[in-house]
């Protein structure tokens, strides 16, 4: 009897025990949430900002998977901005707080919210320079 493997679908990017474990404490506070939105907006200091934010569902073209209990949907136009990357939570004597940890990232700001991309893989509107997200 031969033995077929499935084959395995890794996610497009994945969420710690950590981050999920303090997402779910977040969303038991918030009404009518049932997902966690992760996009990349343009903008920061780097070029590129990270959003991450509660949201009821996904909407149509959405990427939805689940990791540790917790429903991330991102949308198709962040989608290769974030393969490969990693969501956590921090909890330290430096930082508290939701990081992101993506290999795409050439570069990024000292805050931690907003990152750069290599050049030719960023669209022609995306913002440059330093802005809201981060202080100097």
């Amino acid at each position: 009897m031969e033995i077929q493997e499935r084959p395995t679908t890794t996610p497009l990017l994945s969420v710690t025990e950590a981050a999920a474990v303090k997402i779910k404490q977040l969303m038991a506070e918030e009404s009518d949430v049932g997902v966690l939105r992760v996009a990349i907006e343009g903008g920061g200091c780097s070029g590129f900002q990270y959003g991450l934010g509660f949201d009821s569902g996904a909407a149509d073209g959405d990427l939805e998977f689940e990791q540790h209990g917790v429903t991330v949907v991102v949308d198709p136009l962040s989608a290769p901005y974030l393969q490969g990357a990693e969501v956590d939570y921090v909890d330290s004597i430096q930082a508290a707080g939701f990081a992101i940890n993506n290999p795409n990232a050439v570069s990024s700001c000292g805050c931690g919210h907003s990152f750069q991309v290599a050049e030719g893989e960023a669209p022609e509107d995306a913002a440059a320079g330093c802005g809201s997200g981060c202080s100097h």
